[in-house]
């Protein structure tokens, strides 16, 4: 299933590619006929970098020099051409959607080895697994974020704080920014969302989710029950499963997990729960993994229900945001 669909994703990525590229010449072509000495130029500078790199292996320090000045010459005038005719350095550069693989699929990792790219892994995580978790990030994103949906009352008896809900959603907002901004920080702590139903948890971790997909991260968004389920049925080796969904729980970029108290608690997945979230705490190979885990229990009964072990990860390696307040579902209405 997975290969197939690689293969898919993989001749769509062929095609979007013979376009960008078909536009490009297309482009490149009408440019041209308007403006031969452009065309003179990116020849010549290709001349010139090829002259450059072969006085380079002859070790010829005064001939490089002079290659060198007058290909910055060729550039700088390229540069001023582009410049008047008000287009930007880049535009012999085919607009391919992602600008990691130029729509290839592919990129070389530290090792130089080839591996997939983060767009391409975000659709396969997409197809087979995000679908039916993750929201319409075109609706759920920061741009929508609609504040006047939080009270500005203050009730500590009823919401048990000293600031109101719309204060303390900008709070949350805030360091929600921050977390995005500081991702790559191995510093940075990861998110616990805590809170009733209708506050605005998984619209948050949406908001999240989109910004970080612009910043090519990937996203598996996962409930903690569906989540642990496909993890035991690989361990167990039942039909269908597959080691992928465990592999991309501990390695993907963002893990977002929703509803964490909703499965059926046993010890396996007690196991398993903590291993996702140490591994994940690891930051193994120096690739920074960030772990947003929401829930409808208070910091009370995360102690009653998971292990100590659990609990204690979360408390001392995760932000605790309390959403409050009264049901946005029914005010939006």
């Amino acid at each position: 299933m997975s290969d197939l669909v690689l293969k898919q994703l993989l001749k769509e990525y062929e095609k979007k590619r013979f376009v960008a590229n078909t536009n490009f010449e297309y482009k490149k072509a009408s440019l041209y006929k308007d403006y031969p000495r452009l065309e003179e130029l990116n020849s010549k500078l290709n001349n010139y970098a090829i002259m450059i790199s072969k006085v380079i292996l002859e070790n010829n320090s005064q001939k490089l020099k002079e290659l060198k000045e007058e290909f910055e010459k060729l550039k700088t005038e390229k540069e001023n051409t582009l410049k008047s005719l008000n287009l930007p350095d880049n535009f012999f550069v085919p607009d391919y959607e992602c600008k990691l693989c130029n729509d290839t699929g592919y990129v070389l990792d530290e090792n130089n080895k080839t591996v997939l790219c983060s767009c391409i892994k975000q659709k396969l995580f997409n197809l087979k697994y995000n679908s039916s978790n993750i929201g319409d990030l075109n609706k759920e994103n920061f741009s929508t974020f609609d504040l006047s949906l939080y009270s500005t009352e203050v009730n500590q008896g009823k919401f048990k704080a000293n600031i109101s809900p719309r204060d303390n959603i900008e709070n949350i907002k805030k360091i929600a920014e921050h977390f995005i901004e500081n991702f790559d920080d191995p510093e940075e702590k990861n998110l616990l969302f805590i809170g009733n139903t209708g506050l605005g948890k998984t619209f948050l971790s949406n908001c999240i989710a989109n910004e970080l997909l612009k910043a090519d991260k990937t996203i598996l968004y996962q409930s903690a029950s569906s989540m642990l389920d496909s993890i035991i049925d690989y361990k167990f080796g039942k039909e269908n499963s597959s080691d992928n969904i465990y592999n991309n729980t501990l390695t993907v970029d963002l893990l977002i997990i929703d509803d964490l108290g909703t499965e059926n608690i046993n010890a396996l997945k007690f196991a398993e729960l903590f291993n996702i979230i140490n591994t994940r705490l690891l930051n193994q190979n120096n690739h920074i993994t960030k772990t947003i885990i929401s829930t409808n229990l208070n910091i009370d009964n995360l102690f009653k229900n998971y292990d100590e072990r659990i609990v204690s990860r979360l408390v001392g390696y995760y932000n605790i945001c309390r959403f409050f307040g009264d049901d946005i579902r029914f005010i939006k209405k």
